[in-house]
């Protein structure tokens, strides 16, 4: 089992303006679907340095095995979540956004629109999702099923460089 942390980035939900949907769905899928343990939960606003600070904070302090943000991916002007992604990610890993995008693009025409970020900081996966709840679930279960490898791998598990052989 791997540790995961969800940070749930919005001005709206850190002012108590709205409610946060999408960070609760992440922690429940990442629980329910890979069987891993959130061990971290937080909202922040669209403060690209306070992003910067958490996702760091999360992969060299705390050694999550897999951080899930949601929200700020977008095209208005505080959107920064993928500047502040890759100002801490040492390696992109863009099949990941590529593989979610496209499932996303039969749904709707505004996938094309996301400028999601995912990418290697350490032993740490960082991966950026929608705001939406619905858009959330749809890219996750997209992605689920080449996480528990990809971690492994990161990870240095004995012997999962064989499995995919």
């Amino acid at each position: 089992m791997f540790t995961v942390g969800v940070l749930t980035i919005s001005d709206r939900v850190s002012r108590g303006e709205a409610e946060d949907r999408s960070g609760p769905l992440l922690a429940r899928l990442a629980r329910e679907v890979l069987g891993w343990d959130v061990v971290v939960q937080q909202v922040v606003p669209d403060e690209r340095e306070q992003i910067r600070e958490v996702l760091r904070s999360w992969a060299d302090d705390l050694d999550v095995a897999l951080v899930l943000t949601t929200g700020g991916t977008g095209f208005a002007p505080r959107d920064v979540t993928p500047e502040a992604t890759r100002d801490v990610i040492e390696r992109e890993t863009p099949g990941l956004v590529e593989a979610m995008r496209s499932a996303s693009l039969q749904v709707t025409p505004h996938a094309m629109l996301s400028r999601a970020v995912a990418g290697i900081r350490g032993r740490t996966l960082i991966v950026n999702m929608p705001g939406s709840p619905k858009a959330v679930e749809e890219q996750f279960h997209v992605i689920a099923p080449a996480l528990p490898h990809g971690i492994r791998l990161l990870r240095d598990v004995p012997q999962e460089h064989t499995r995919h052989e």
